[in-house]
């Protein structure tokens, strides 16, 4: 079996549950984009943006509201269900591809921006994940990047997904420059904090050792 055919299998007994911090986890996440157009000097209507693995489209709507251009923007999901909602809810002009990310047909150095959120975290084949890591560099152009966004510790509880460290996140993309933010606060804890009050999120969220994600921004220098 190969790992697109392990991860379609490994999402299909996924059980999908209502999370109370779900809204949290994307505000943050969304304040967090908003200091990375800034920091990058982005201009968000001109930027060529893949995600790979866009999912249901949410990452890809959460730019349109940022103002980037439909118009500029892809994503290539493997799972079909996740594919068809990404139809429904995303603009015509977002191009959308249903298709292994190795496989589909994208030109290289096309995009300013390749994003990739929580997708290695559910690839178990090493050698996969550093195919995936070179294919994705690849279609990055000279001054642009990749942005990372995925969570750095194994989840004992989920034997489908494991986590990857900022080195290891660094051996993937060792030519590109790295600026690192620790986001997220620990999903159970943030879980229980939101059922007490929404605010008790942001309190033990300004702890940075309680926070289990990263969003990087790999820079490829331009020769």
């Amino acid at each position: 079996m190969t790992e697109a055919e392990s991860v379609r299998a490994r999402y299909a007994r996924r059980a999908e549950r209502p999370d109370p911090a779900l809204r949290m986890f994307l505000e943050e996440r969304e304040r967090a984009l908003r200091r990375w157009i800034g920091e990058c000097e982005l201009n968000p209507r001109d930027a060529r943006v893949l995600e790979i693995g866009c999912g249901g489209g949410g990452n890809l709507a959460a730019l349109i509201q940022l103002g980037f251009s439909p118009a500029n923007l892809t994503g290539v999901e493997l799972i079909d269900e996740r594919m068809a909602e990404a139809r429904r809810q995303l603009p015509s002009d977002v191009q959308l591809i249903g298709a292994d990310a190795l496989e589909a047909q994208l030109a290289p150095a096309s995009f300013d921006v390749v994003i990739l959120f929580t997708v290695f975290t559910s690839l178990l084949d090493e050698e996969y994940r550093k195919r995936l890591a070179t294919h994705a560099w690849s279609l990055v152009k000279a001054g642009g990047g990749v942005l990372w966004y995925d969570f750095c510790f194994d989840n004992p509880r989920n034997p489908d997904v494991r986590g990857i460290s900022v080195r290891d996140v660094r051996a993937l993309f060792s030519e590109g420059r790295m600026r690192v933010r620790r986001v997220t606060l620990a999903p159970p804890l943030a879980r229980a904090a939101v059922r007490v009050h929404r605010s008790l999120y942001h309190v033990l969220n300004v702890v940075p050792l309680l926070r289990t994600h990263v969003l990087c921004w790999i820079g490829k220098e331009v020769n």
